[in-house]
């Protein structure tokens, strides 16, 4: 599978779960009228509408701003989908494909809804994480991804070759 194609499916797919997830949780359950719902000692499913960006921040209560951040959403798709399909491995693409499925799947829900739909709380005793939902995690695995990829060396990469390589080869 080619570097494109592999970040193509990583990004249908996170798109897909996401949106999957969401929907089942707020169209087909009563999650809204009976939360918390305990998964774990450490775990639960909650309603949280987010009007800003990551953890919160940069809340935004009008239309300007709420089409602002699908703007923008949109924006750095488009750019790291160029990216992606320049991608020589597996890894950088996948990141990408992560990051640009999670960035879609939130802006879908800005658009639809004027927030992102954010769900899952992790806890352990007085600590709280951040409430979040599956396209945030997959921001976060591509970007650790983005990094694990910048930790190659250039020339180690599987599928890739350096100019010296053809010359070895001959």
């Amino acid at each position: 599978m080619t570097p494109f194609r592999a970040g193509l499916t990583a990004l249908l797919l996170t798109l897909l779960l996401d949106q999957a997830s969401k929907l089942g949780l707020y169209v087909g359950t009563d999650l809204v009228l009976t939360q918390p719902w305990r998964l774990a000692p450490f775990a639960d499913f909650v309603v949280v509408w987010n009007r800003g960006v990551s953890y919160g921040l940069f809340q935004q209560e009008g239309g300007f701003g709420r089409w602002l951040l699908v703007a923008l959403s949109l924006a750095a798709a488009l750019g790291l989908g160029l990216w992606m399909r320049r991608a020589g491995s597996r890894l950088l693409a996948v990141a990408l494909g992560l990051i640009v499925g999670g960035a879609l799947g939130n802006a879908i829900d800005r658009a639809v809804y004027g927030a992102v739909f954010d769900f899952v709380h992790l806890h352990a005793g007085r600590w709280s994480w951040y409430v979040f939902n599956i396209a945030d995690a997959a921001i976060v695995a591509g970007v650790i991804g983005l990094i694990l990829d910048s930790l190659v060396p250039a020339g180690r990469r599987p599928g890739e070759t350096t100019p010296g390589d053809t010359a070895t080869r001959l």
